[in-house]
């Protein structure tokens, strides 16, 4: 078991490493003038140890077993979400997903992420169909994503329940659903989100009192008003994110400058709330400016860039499914919370991953890339079975790039017929 380190991909532990090295700093910066949250930086240092700590394990353990069990990772996931809604759970930031055993607190919508994928992807692989069929297959498997989506709303935390929902999608595109199917989800979701847009900023008043009133959800409006309406939003809904961007604008190209933001460094306190974990990006933004940032992204870009290239080597479907529902959940993540700054996305409470602040949200990262690196080793196993195989003339199932290759020709089109 332990010669599956030897295919360990170091690629993405020197990432890791270096994402390390810009999230401790980083983190120390954002408390610094802060009495109530000084020593995160030490725990994050404590969090990355555990957190490679999982990688080791996961790595050992064979991702089939996962998959072989998924009904049960799936149901325990569950389990600890509906806990959050007895009286073990806790309301942190006004969303009540958080759940405290003994001394142990944890945010089981972060960790439902990589159950999710892992039961699509069991679910994808044992249809073993050239297309998914609507009936049979697309809503039977929304159901198993819309469960853990309504749960998580119900606990109020958006930002969290819509990574489910572009997991699902990540996973039904590249499971091979039909052209058809899919044109008809993108035409419904671009009708919905952009009517939905028209209708909020016509009838405001109307959608307000009703937020508000009806669905007790009066703080969603403080994050969509920045976003859509941000001329008419309040001084404190728009407080977080316009202070946001004028931090990262006064960081320029080259910044001001480590540990010397005039935003983030403010005498009188953090002029943006929350820059050790969901505005961690202002912080890079003031102090490092467009150079950090860059940076930072190319780093996310290497480390997505090696895990799509595992799953195009990877022989099984199964693996190749996981990995690009981990590279979805990745995805979203970074593009919402970098997003939600620049004014592209509304502001939820996502964090960027492996830099903000947070125990759950990172050890949950570090064990996703540790079933990376279990897909790769057992991939670099099967190599030499496969040249046997070829040797005596048995087809091997290349299910990693049929499957990947799939979903690339439906965005150039069918193929032609011969």
């Amino acid at each position: 078991m332990l010669m599956k380190w030897k295919h360990t991909d170091w690629t993405l532990i020197i990432v890791l490493l270096l994402m390390m090295g810009i999230c401790i700093p980083v983190v120390h910066s954002a408390v610094a003038n802060s009495d109530k949250f000084r020593g995160l930086d030490a725990q994050m240092i404590i969090y990355y140890i555990l957190g490679f700590g999982v990688i080791f394990f996961m790595t050992l353990v064979d991702y089939r077993v996962y998959t072989k069990y998924f009904w049960i990772v799936y149901g325990g996931g569950m389990l600890l979400l509906l806990l959050t809604l007895t009286p073990l759970g806790q309301t942190q930031n006004g969303a009540q997903g958080w759940l405290k055993l003994g001394p142990i607190s944890m945010q089981p919508a972060e960790m439902f992420k990589l159950a999710l994928v892992i039961a699509i992807s069991a679910l994808l692989a044992r249809r073993n169909k050239d297309r998914l069929g609507f009936i049979a297959d697309v809503i039977p498997i929304g159901i198993v994503a819309f469960i853990p989506f309504a749960v998580v709303m119900v606990q109020n935390d958006l930002g969290n329940a819509l990574s489910y929902v572009l997991i699902l999608l990540g996973l039904l595109w590249i499971g091979n659903l039909k052209f058809l199917h899919a044109l008809i989800i993108f035409v419904l979701g671009a009708g919905l989100l952009f009517g939905g847009i028209k209708a909020y900023v016509t009838y405001h008043d109307e959608v307000s009192d009703f937020m508000a009133n009806t669905l007790h959800r009066a703080h969603w409006l403080d994050r969509i008003d920045p976003w859509l309406m941000p001329d008419e939003a309040s001084r404190d809904a728009s407080w977080q994110t316009k202070n946001g961007k004028f931090a990262i604008a006064g960081g320029g190209m080259m910044g001001q400058g480590y540990m010397k933001g005039e935003m983030v460094q403010n005498p009188t306190g953090s002029l943006v709330p929350y820059t050790y974990s969901d505005s961690i990006i202002v912080v890079i933004g003031e102090e490092f400016g467009f150079v950090g940032i860059s940076f930072l992204l190319v780093l996310y870009f290497i480390m997505i860039h090696r895990m799509i290239v595992i799953a195009l080597e990877c022989k099984d479907r199964v693996g190749s499914y996981i990995i690009i529902g981990i590279v979805a959940m990745f995805m979203y993540q970074i593009f919402e919370n970098i997003g939600m700054f620049i004014g592209l996305m509304p502001l939820t409470g996502i964090t960027l991953p492996f830099i903000s602040y947070g125990g759950t949200s990172l050890l949950i990262n570090m064990a996703s890339i540790g079933v990376v690196m279990s897909i790769r080793a057992c991939t670099r196993e099967d190599v030499v079975k496969d040249e046997f195989a070829d040797v005596k003339g048995v087809k091997t199932d290349d299910g990693g790039i049929q499957a990947i290759r799939g979903a690339l020709s439906r965005v150039g089109g069918r193929s032609k017929k011969a």
